[in-house]
């Protein structure tokens, strides 16, 4: 259940990001894009803490975690990749 939340509030996060700088730049395409693109070094430190805190403090292993890992980055990751894709001018 905590995998899910977690995965919730990469997508709350990333759609949060992207409308607020949607919102700001003036529907400005290609800042929106940066924002789905910063959002993947930031996610993948919350991820990465995450697993941390599975490892350190709950007891699994690093094996055990890593699984976990891959879904909690990937899906939100996947979601902020098409949003860069689909923003940018770049062809």
């Amino acid at each position: 259940m905590r995998t899910i939340f977690i995965i919730a509030a990469g997508f709350a996060l990333l759609l949060t990001l992207v409308f607020v700088i949607h919102l700001v730049s003036r529907a400005n395409r290609e800042a929106t894009a940066k924002a789905a693109l910063a959002f993947l070094p930031v996610w993948f430190t919350a991820a990465a803490y995450n697993m941390w805190v599975g490892v350190s403090h709950a007891g699994y292993s690093v094996l055990e975690e890593a699984p976990i890992f891959a879904i909690i980055f990937a899906l939100p990751a996947v979601l902020a990749v098409f949003l860069w894709r689909r923003f940018s001018t770049a062809s």
